[in-house]
Order: C-alpha cells, then structure tokens, then sequence
C-alpha cells in the first residue's frame, strides 16, 4: 500500500505513527515554541471543560490540564493508537484537570452535545476528509459561547523549515508528486479567507486567522559544531515533518543521499552550534 493509497486512520496507526511515537520528546522540544503561541492564543480559564484534537503524544493536552486545573477536564482525541499509547504513559501532574484519552476521528465521533467550553488543535485539523463535517462535529460540541482554536501552517514559502531541506531533497526524487493543497495535508489551510468561508460555513460565527512566526530549533550541537548541529536538523526533517514525505517510500540510498544533501543545506544557517529555521503559521480563533 502506498502513501497515496492510505487512509489517514492507516497512515498514522501505520510506520509514520509508530515513528512520531518514538520521536515525542524531539517533536515536543521542536514545537515547543508553537505550543506556547496556541496557549497564549487560547487563554483557557481554569475550570474549562476542553477537546484537544489530533492530540497526538499528548503534550498539548498535558498543558490544557495544567491551564483547567482541577476544575476542569480535558477529553484529547487522536487517529494514531500508536501516538495515544504513548500520551497515556505520561503523567498527569498533581492539580492539573484529569485528560481521558480517545482514538478516534473528529469528523465522526460523538463528542457530546454542548459539551466542551473550548476546543483546541495544534496541526491536527489539517488532515480530515470532509474538513466541513469534521468542524462541524467539532462546534455541535461546543457550549453557547465556546470558541475553537488551532494552529495550521501558512503556505509553504512562509516555512523555511520546510522550503530550505525540501529543496536540497527535490534533485534526488524528480518523480515527487507537487503537494496537494486541496486534500488532506499540511498546507491545506494556508488560504485564510477560504478556511473563514469553510469554518462559517461549518456554522461558527466569529472567525479570526492571524499570523504566527517562529523560529523552530531544528538540531543542535553540545560542541557547538555547525556541522554536527545541522546534521542533527537533517536528521529530524528527514525523519519527522513535510519533508519525510518525499522520502517515506524511498529505498535506503536515497534516504542516506537526502540526509547528506539536507545537511549541507543547513550549514549556512548553523549559528552557535544550533540550527533554527522559521515557521509560519494562522492562529485560528472561531466561536
């Protein structure tokens, strides 16, 4: 079966999941810049009732629980039993709201009517089949006045995360399919004004996209070698992310050819012993 083939269920129950499972730490730390711009953007009050969608390894709800507290709750819903395996390992801290953890598809699951003061993703909206059933789903579970907040990537030209090794990579697979900006992916929201149309249409009122930058620290290096540092960022980008998917089906040669030309990619951006590439993204607000 081929990546084009997959259902999203298959494709992260399947080797990508496992992957990102055992890369938690390295996706929190890379992210983690990302995470905080979400929170500050949500502001959840203690006592929320909370939907983490596409929770992933849980790092996003772990925060949403610490910002509800003991009053609140946090359900975080993902497709991938391999990312979920590793969430539910992960301790939820003294006074921090309980987390229930659910497998499941956002476009279909019965999240309960009204049941949620706030509903927050960080890149887990990207990738539904029907995108205005699944956010549809999403606001019958919500309270009067409850709001959806997430994170999506702008276009592709805004991340040189992903434009700079996706560059270095492209020689080594002519064959490469263009992205698919319609279907489920990464860039698929990174058209504002037709994710506003798609959210009102899906029935909430007040939408608001506003731009996000940060620079992401891709790999750095203890002995503050540039090369180490952008080997180590070649290292992630190969395996994790946007890039990987150009190589997913790629025999070992090319891999070990990509990760080469990714790392002399990123020399030029190796300052300190680290390499930090920045990336865009809209913080979405709709109630």
């Amino acid at each position: 079966m081929t990546q084009a083939t997959m259902t999203q269920a298959e494709y992260w129950n399947g080797e990508v999941g496992q992957r990102w499972a055992r890369s938690q730490a390295v996706l929190d730390a890379v992210f983690a810049p990302l995470t905080e711009a979400l929170f500050a953007g949500a502001a959840l009050p203690p006592g929320a009732a909370i939907l983490d969608i596409g929770c992933g390894a849980g790092a996003t709800a772990l925060v949403a629980a610490r910002a509800a507290g003991t009053g609140g709750r946090v359900l975080a819903a993902d497709l991938s039993g391999p990312l979920l395996e590793v969430a539910r390992g992960r301790a939820v801290q003294a006074g921090d709201a309980p987390v229930a953890w659910v497998e499941a598809d956002a476009e279909t699951q019965d999240f309960g009517a009204a049941a949620f003061d706030h509903a927050i993703s960080r890149f887990g909206v990207m990738f539904f089949s029907d995108s205005r059933a699944a956010f549809a789903n999403i606001r019958r579970s919500l309270k009067p006045g409850g709001r959806l907040t997430f994170l999506c990537w702008r276009a592709m030209a805004d991340n040189p995360w992903v434009t700079v090794p996706r560059a270095a990579v492209l020689p080594l697979v002519p064959d490469a399919a263009p992205p698919d900006v319609e279907g489920p992916g990464p860039f698929r929201f990174a058209d504002p004004e037709g994710l506003s149309r798609l959210l009102r249409a899906a029935g909430f009122d007040e939408v608001a996209c506003a731009p996000v930058a940060r620079d992401l620290l891709l790999g750095q290096a203890d002995d503050g070698s540039a090369r180490t540092a952008a080997g180590a960022a070649a290292a992630v980008v190969v395996e994790l992310g946007p890039v990987s998917r150009l190589l997913r089906d790629r025999e070992p040669p090319v891999r070990q050819a990509a990760l080469e030309a990714v790392t002399e990619a990123f020399l030029p951006h190796a300052r300190d012993g680290a390499v930090r590439l920045e990336a865009g993204c809209w913080l979405v607000s709709a109630g």
